[in-house]
């Protein structure tokens, strides 16, 4: 193992790697999209590979109810009130110093995501969100980048490795986003973390073909997987794209890319929480906000965010420095809009 350090040593025997595979590992990009429940897991198993940089884009913060599936946090973060993707970066830098993290806390849409795939050769989803899913397949087939799709609600759990150009696309087996109320969430039929850590797993196996040199072993397939009922199976995705004459792919379109599809509001899974972006993100100066906000409630604030507790009605305002805000205590839409421009401004 000339000049390949000693902590990739039982991977490097692994035949399907070996020296050559590490070292494109070692020179390997990723972004991870999202860094919640898959995202932790899938972020912890890749900087562990020893992939060279890893990208972590998420737009919350960490919360208790976290805890119990989302394995790159602790009750401290909770209590520093920090972002996911600042407090995931420290942990794994502490996991692997040789290779660089790169913490984003920011929500992905049509303005950033070209600035955030740039340069990368795998993009991994630990989103909850469909239309952000939607968004890096546009993102993915534009770049020619691969993607590794993965979901997870209850006991059960979906991946789909997309390489453009070699296999089916998100769009190729969903048109389109689905009706709300139309599929199982994290708030109607729960999580439990078993689940979690196996789609998440079997996500970076994906993703570590790709970075080790090993396309080609990357299959058109779905693979759909149930924990408690040890289900699993793998649908054949082959010539779907011709046989649906799929739009992205096959079109060309990039409806979540040219910014005519997508939401700057968004209901947080399992979370009673709502996120409301601006129009035209800015860079907000949070020691200002708190000296408006003092005598308006409970006003804490560190680095990255502020975080006002009002009590009529009761509720919650974590603000961040891109103006972004998350207002818990509701799914109102109507009610979140009219929190924001009481307390942070239009």
């Amino acid at each position: 193992m000339t000049d390949i350090n000693p902590r990739y040593r039982k991977q490097v025997l692994f035949d399907g790697i070996g020296e050559e595979g590490q070292r494109r590992i070692c020179a390997g990009r990723a972004l991870v999209v999202g860094c919640g429940a898959l995202g932790s897991v899938i972020a912890d198993q890749l900087v562990r590979a020893g992939v060279g940089l890893v990208r972590i884009v998420d737009r919350d913060f960490v919360d208790i109810t976290n805890l119990q599936r989302q394995v790159l946090y602790d009750e401290r973060d909770v209590e520093s009130q920090l972002p996911k993707a600042v407090a995931a970066a420290n942990k794994l830098r502490h996991i692997n110093s040789t290779i660089t993290v790169e913490p984003h806390v920011a929500d992905v849409n049509h303005t950033n995501i070209r600035e955030l795939a740039e340069g990368v050769d795998v993009i991994v989803d630990g989103t909850d969100n469909f239309e952000v899913r939607f968004l890096i397949n546009d993102v993915a087939l534009e770049t020619g980048t691969p993607w590794i799709n993965g979901g997870c609600v209850g006991t059960h759990g979906q991946v789909m490795a997309i390489v453009p150009g070699q296999t089916a696309c998100l769009r190729c087996l969903m048109e389109d986003v689905p009706d709300p109320g139309t599929t199982d969430t994290c708030d109607t039929a729960g999580v439990i973390g078993p689940a979690v850590n196996i789609v998440a797993s079997l996500q970076v196996v994906e993703a570590l073909k790709i970075l080790s040199g090993h396309r080609e072993l990357i299959e058109p397939v779905l693979t759909i997987l149930d924990v408690w009922d040890g289900s699993y199976r793998r649908l054949k995705m082959e010539g779907l794209s011709k046989q649906t004459q799929c739009l992205a792919c096959v079109g060309g379109e990039r409806l979540w890319l040219n910014g005519s599809r997508g939401s700057r509001t968004t209901i947080l899974c399992g979370r009673n929480a709502v996120q409301l972006s601006p129009s035209e993100p800015g860079v907000l100066s949070l020691s200002d906000l708190a000296s408006r906000l003092k005598e308006s409630g409970e006003v804490t604030q560190n680095a990255f965010l502020l975080r006002l507790r009002v009590a009529d009605p009761e509720r919650e305002i974590t603000v961040f420095r891109d103006g972004r805000a998350i207002i818990t205590g509701t799914e109102d839409l109507a009610e979140a809009r009219g929190l924001y421009a009481r307390y942070v401004g239009h």
